[in-house]
């Protein structure tokens, strides 16, 4: 199994902190395409593909092939001022 973490807008949006599946062998952009499935809300939050990605504590980009016990963590991009 999987764990997948939503943070700060993006779980705001959906109203979902954390979610449990498996995903072996999925890409993330596979996850982003199956979880926007979900509905207007989730496509809105996660589709726009402008969301980071981070991968047992480590940024990823969208090609990476999701193995066993990964945790993947999404969030809004992050800005200063």
């Amino acid at each position: 199994m999987n764990k997948i973490i939503f943070f700060a807008q993006i779980r705001e949006l959906i109203g979902v902190e954390k979610l449990e599946l498996s995903l072996e062998r999925m890409s993330i952009n596979q996850l982003l395409d199956h979880l926007s499935l979900r509905g207007d809300k989730w496509v809105l939050a996660l589709k726009e593909k402008t969301v980071l990605c981070a991968v047992n504590q480590t940024l990823v980009d969208y090609d990476y092939v999701i193995q066993k016990g990964d945790e993947i963590a999404f969030f809004p991009p992050v800005t200063g001022g």
